[in-house]
């Protein structure tokens, strides 16, 4: 797979789209309620085979064209159609499978603070890794400049983990993944982020 490279001298944003990724359409999306307000990011941790890195395998999952028979892993997960808006590589990589102005199948069966159904309002950002290892500088550098862009164009109230939105069914990113990390790089308030002690600064 190499799609081409982003535009140049375009708008930060085209129609959801980021400049700054490679674009690689998924067809597992839809629309958002009209009434939904995009002010969600939800982080999540993904590798195929679990722990392997440097592969397609992921872009081939989100665009259902995974080989189904291609390692004794994915037939746990056959035939499942999922997608997240952005995909960071181990080397900050930045891909792109869906609109952010549309509904990327990435949370599932999700809450959180009180409203159900996260896929409708939320941003889904994958880091290549598995959960409770670490992750690389390259990935928060990326994750850092996604989310200043995402901010500066929806109205983002929170940042929380799949764990958080699901929690008991999903455990990533996991205990690896340094929230203080991203709260001091995008200078939100600690409230903006999940209930795990980071430093309470104003926004």
């Amino acid at each position: 797979m190499n799609p081409p490279e982003p535009a140049k001298n375009k708008a930060l944003w085209l129609d959801g789209w980021y400049q700054f990724a490679r674009r690689l359409s998924s067809p597992n999306f839809g629309p958002r309620p009209i009434e939904a307000e995009v002010d969600l990011i939800v982080l999540h941790s993904i590798s195929l085979p679990p722990g392997q890195y440097g592969g397609d395998e992921v872009q081939r999952l989100f665009t259902n064209r995974l080989d189904w028979n291609a390692h004794p892993y994915f037939k746990s997960i056959r035939c499942l159609e999922v997608s997240a808006h952005f995909y960071i590589r181990r080397d900050g990589d930045l891909w792109q499978f869906v609109s952010a102005n549309d509904r990327a199948w990435h949370a599932g069966v999700s809450s959180y603070r009180g409203r159900a159904n996260c896929n409708d309002h939320s941003i889904g950002i994958e880091l290549e890794g598995i959960e409770d290892d670490r992750f690389e500088d390259g990935q928060y550098e990326t994750l850092t400049g996604l989310c200043a862009a995402i901010l500066q164009r929806y109205p983002i109230a929170d940042v929380a983990g799949h764990e958080h939105i699901a929690p008991g069914r999903k455990t990533d990113p996991g205990s690896g993944f340094d929230w203080a990390r991203l709260q001091q790089s995008v200078a939100l308030a600690a409230q903006c982020f999940p209930d795990i002690g980071l430093v309470n600064d104003a926004c």
